[in-house]
């Protein structure tokens, strides 16, 4: 008769459910800060000045937002080891604003010429210039998709990230490290024989 494999303890499942929750996090935040940042790199608008100059601006000169957000929700995802309780659901809600506010400037941007009429008043030396023939590349929803990764990876630490560990107490300031290795104080000594001893340890048995 073979024997049935017993389950795994409850935490040891509850730390792989951690694990898990913490890489998948990890995942989508590095997932969609690559999307983003390679996106904003990239030529989201394309057009013609004066039926011959031929045109094109970035997803940065598009706009700032798009870049900028998902730095945001990368130190965010750095600040989740740092921090507990509130203050992780904290950073967690962070992410999914600065996830879903990187998206929307994108979609925003995939429709927007400004940029495009700017560049044409800049090349002609003329604010009045407006782009013609105005094209939009794939680039902008790339960059919305990262950032909606990014608010996916504020929802999962939000759901999960109570359980997940922080950094140990090494990363604690130096007080805190100290007062925490300092043993209890001892009462007064009572006979010679402890005032003595107390002495040599360099105290002040009168205290």
């Amino acid at each position: 008769m073979t024997e049935t494999a017993a389950a795994p303890p409850r935490n040891e499942r509850a730390a792989s459910s951690s694990r898990r929750g913490m890489a998948a996090m990890l995942g989508l935040t590095g997932v969609g800060v690559l999307l983003v940042l390679t996106a904003v790199g990239r030529v989201w608008a394309e057009g013609r000045v004066g039926g011959q100059l031929e045109l094109s601006v970035s997803g940065s000169a598009v706009s700032g937002l798009p870049g900028g957000l998902a730095l945001v929700a990368l130190a965010a995802a750095v600040a989740v080891f740092a921090v507990r309780g509130v203050g992780r659901m904290v950073v967690g809600g962070l992410t999914v604003v600065a996830g879903l506010g990187a998206a929307a400037a994108a979609v925003a941007g995939a429709f927007d010429g400004s940029a495009l009429d700017a560049e044409a008043g800049r090349k002609l030396a003329l604010m009045s210039a407006q782009a013609e023939q105005v094209s939009h590349t794939a680039w902008p929803w790339v960059a919305a998709f990262g950032g909606l990764l990014l608010a996916v990876a504020g929802l999962v630490t939000l759901r999960a990230g109570r359980g997940w560990p922080a950094m140990g107490a090494r990363y604690d300031a130096p007080t805190r490290q100290a007062k925490a290795a300092r043993p209890a104080k001892a009462g007064r000594p009572s006979t010679p024989a402890e005032l003595w001893q107390a002495l040599d340890r360099g105290e002040d048995p009168t205290r």
